[in-house]
C-alpha cells in the first residue's frame, strides 16, 4: 500500500501539543480512517450501536517538546483533516454508520470547544497531494506547510505569524468600532485571551442574527446595476463565458435554467444556503462559486467581468465587504489561506488566495504548527492592510489576472465537500 511521509513541527512554545490524522482510505473502500497514537498505524472504526461512542484506540498523537519535529505515515487519504491541540487532547466520537462527530467551534456543549486547536485539510490520492490552510470555519494557532516533491523541489504556505490570532481579532474589533455591524462578536476568548477568531458564517450559527441584514443595499445596488449592464461570468468551464441581467427582481443568466434571486447576507457568507445552494447542475454551481466569491470580496460594482477582468487588489476595496476574509489575508505572511469557501477562485492564471500546496510526486508535507518561520510580526507591519475600511471606495476596475502561479485550483471541489460535510456533521454533534 503507497504511504506518505508527514514532518510535524511544533513551534507553539508548548511541550504538550497533540496531532491527529482523520479522513477516507481511498486505497480501502473509502473507509472511514483515523491515524493511531503511533503515528503509523491505520484505524478503522466500525459502526457502533449507539450515538457518541467514544474511539477505540488512542488517536492522540504525541509532537513532542516545543521545536520538535514528529514523522508520521499516511496512506492515501480523501477529504482528510491534520488536527493539532495544545495543553489537552480532542475528543472525537463515533455514531452508526460509522460517521466521526468531529470536534466544534459552533457547539458550545461540545467537549472541545474551550480547547485550543486547529486544523488544515488535505487529500493524496495516485495524481497528486493537494492540502491547504483553512480559514473557512475560524482561525486560531497558525499552521505553515512546505511540500517537497522527489526533485527536491518546495512549495510553502507560510500562514499566519506566531501572534495572528491577536492581530486578527484586534483588527475585527477595530473594524466594528468603525461600522458598529457585529465583527468583534465573532472574536472568542478564554481567561482573557483570545482562543480564536470565527468567521461570520459561523459566528452565526451562534447568533442566527448576526450580520442578517449587512449585505442589503450591496446587494440591491447589485441587481440595479445589472438591470441595465451585462455581467459576464467566466465559468472555466466547459461553458466558458455566460452573460446575465437582472429582470423583474431576478438575474437571468444565457444558460438554460440558470437564474438567482437575490442572495441574503447569509447566503453570501455561507456560499451553501438559499440562492446560493449547491444545485447539481456544474454549469450552474460554477456560476455560483463565482458570484459568491464577488460578493464576499465585493467586486460586482467594479466592472462586468468575473472572476476575470478582476485583481486582487481589487478586492475587498467597498465598505460592506467580509471583512473577516479581508483581515485574514492581510495578516497572513504571504497572503493566502482560505477565508470562505471559494476563496479559490481567481482570474485565469491569477495569483492564488486559497493557500494550497500540491505536486503530483510529493516526497514530504512538513506541516508547523505556531507560527511558521517567523516569530511574530509587530501591529506596525500590518497595521495599514487591516485598518478598518471607513467608507465605500470603489477603485478602478481590474484590467486582468495579477502575477499568478498557473493555478488549476483543485481545491474548488475540495471546498464543495467540505459544505456538505459540514452540514451533516452539525447534526450528530452533542
Amino acid at each position: 500500500m503507497a504511504t506518505l511521509n508527514f514532518a510535524l513541527k511544533n513551534n507553539t512554545g508548548s511541550n504538550t501539543v497533540y496531532a491527529y490524522i482523520t479522513g477516507r482510505a481511498i486505497d480501502n473502500g473509502n473507509a472511514l480512517f483515523l491515524l493511531r497514537s503511533d503515528g503509523r498505524t491505520a484505524y478503522y472504526p466500525t459502526s457502533p450501536s449507539a450515538t457518541l461512542t467514544s474511539l477505540s484506540w488512542d488517536c492522540a498523537i504525541p509532537m513532542g517538546g516545543s521545536g520538535s519535529t514528529t514523522n508520521i505515515t499516511i496512506p492515501h487519504l480523501a477529504g482528510a483533516r491534520l488536527w493539532f491541540v495544545r495543553d489537552n487532547k480532542l475528543t472525537f466520537y463515533l455514531n452508526p454508520g460509522p460517521a466521526l462527530v468531529e470536534p466544534s467551534v459552533s457547539n458550545q456543549s461540545d467537549a472541545n470547544y474551550n480547547l485550543d486547536w486547529a486544523f488544515c485539510e488535505f487529500t493524496w490520492n495516485s495524481a497528486q497531494l493537494y492540502a491547504n490552510l483553512s480559514y473557512v470555519d475560524f482561525v486560531s494557532m497558525p499552521i505553515a506547510m512546505t511540500l517537497t516533491n522527489t526533485s527536491g523541489a518546495t512549495q510553502t504556505v507560510n500562514g499566519l505569524p506566531a501572534n495572528g490570532l491577536d492581530l486578527v481579532c484586534n483588527a475585527l474589533k477595530a473594524q466594528n468600532n468603525t461600522d458598529g455591524a457585529g465583527w468583534n462578536q465573532l472574536v472568542i476568548q478564554k481567561d482573557g485571551r483570545n482562543l480564536r477568531a470565527l468567521s461570520p458564517n459561523t459566528g452565526r450559527t451562534l447568533n442566527n442574527s448576526l450580520f442578517n441584514n449587512y449585505y442589503d443595499n450591496y446587494v440591491n445596488q447589485v441587481w440595479n446595476k445589472y438591470t441595465n449592464d451585462t455581467l459576464t461570468v467566466n465559468t472555466q468551464a466547459a461553458a466558458g463565458d455566460v452573460t446575465a441581467k437582472v429582470s423583474n427582481g431576478v438575474m437571468y443568466f444565457s444558460v438554460s435554467g440558470v437564474s438567482y434571486t437575490k442572495p441574503s447576507s447569509g447566503d453570501i457568507f455561507s456560499n451553501s444556503s438559499g440562492a446560493f445552494a449547491v444545485s447539481g447542475n456544474g454549469t450552474k454551481d460554477a456560476i455560483t462559486a463565482r458570484l459568491a466569491a464577488a460578493f464576499n470580496r465585493s467586486t460586482l460594482l467594479l466592472n462586468g467581468a468575473q472572476p476575470n477582468g478582476q485583481n486582487v487588489s481589487n478586492y475587498y476595496q467597498n465598505y460592506v465587504t467580509n471583512h473577516y476574509s479581508r483581515i485574514c489575508h492581510a495578516v497572513s505572511t504571504d497572503t493566502r489561506g482560505y477565508a470562505f469557501p471559494y476563496d479559490d477562485v481567481a482570474p485565469d492564471d491569477g495569483a492564488d488566495q486559497s493557500g494550497s500546496v500540491y505536486d503530483g510526486s510529493p516526497r514530504l508535507l512538513t506541516v508547523t504548527i505556531g507560527g511558521g518561520s517567523s516569530n511574530s510580526v509587530k501591529q506596525s507591519a500590518v497595521e495599514e492592510a487591516v485598518a478598518p475600511v471607513q467608507e465605500a471606495k470603489e477603485p478602478s476596475p481590474g484590467t486582468g489576472a495579477g502575477a499568478g502561479n498557473g493555478n488549476a485550483k483543485p481545491g474548488r471541489f475540495h471546498e464543495l465537500r467540505k459544505i456538505v460535510g459540514k452540514l451533516s456533521r452539525r447534526k450528530s454533534n452533542p
